[in-house]
């Protein structure tokens, strides 16, 4: 088994929409594209680097593989993202598309979750997903999330598509990893521990 594991910005209210830069996903409206580019920093970058260099695959949704691959082969180099990107193999998850172009990718075929399931019951490292608001959907409601990379920018929008949108199973997560960068990103690690458990704090 390999675990599927999840990295996505957020803001403060849990918008996940576009943050990288405009054209990435104005659908619905959505006016504030490229959101976190004023709070990456160094700190940020070497995390992000750190965990793309513990990737063996990655999972993505079809925007995502069509933002990564208008520009990633255009930016080779040795930085572990442009390594991982470039050159691992990417298996992508479409319900419109009928190939794909990027040589290291491969089109999932039939349901999405079933053909997961296939790729995580393999022996091997990390599966990760980038991106992908629809696809990471799919992966919560069919339980498929091991582990959650949530990185979280100091912004509150108050529109734009969420990272825990309608379907999410409830799951009870354990914070395994943390810090702060300088420019107040909060980088955090969750893996997944099983049933919701309540309480009461009314006396008996």
């Amino acid at each position: 088994m390999r675990p599927l594991v999840v990295t996505t910005f957020v803001t403060l209210d849990g918008v996940m929409q576009a943050p990288g830069g405009p054209g990435e996903d104005p659908s619905r409206g959505f006016s504030y594209e490229g959101w976190l580019v004023p709070h990456f920093d160094e700190v940020l970058g070497e995390q992000m680097n750190a965990w793309f260099a513990g990737a063996q695959d990655f999972l993505l949704g079809r925007g995502t593989y069509d933002i990564f691959y208008a520009s990633w082969p255009k930016m080779i180099s040795d930085d572990p993202v442009s390594q991982g990107l470039n050159f691992a193999k990417k298996y992508v998850a479409s319900r419109t598309r009928a190939s794909v172009e990027w040589e290291t990718a491969e089109l999932l075929e039939g349901d999405v979750g079933d053909a997961v399931r296939a790729l995580t019951a393999e022996d091997g490292g990390e599966l990760q997903v980038h991106g992908s608001a629809g696809l990471i959907q799919t992966l919560l409601r069919e339980d498929l999330v091991d582990e959650l990379r949530v990185v979280v920018f100091p912004v509150t929008l108050g529109e734009g598509k969420r990272l825990f949108g309608e379907g999410t199973v409830p799951r009870t997560w354990r914070l395994s990893d943390h810090k702060v960068s300088p420019n107040g990103v909060l980088m955090t690690t969750y893996q997944r521990v099983g049933e919701v458990e309540t309480g009461n704090f009314v006396p008996e």
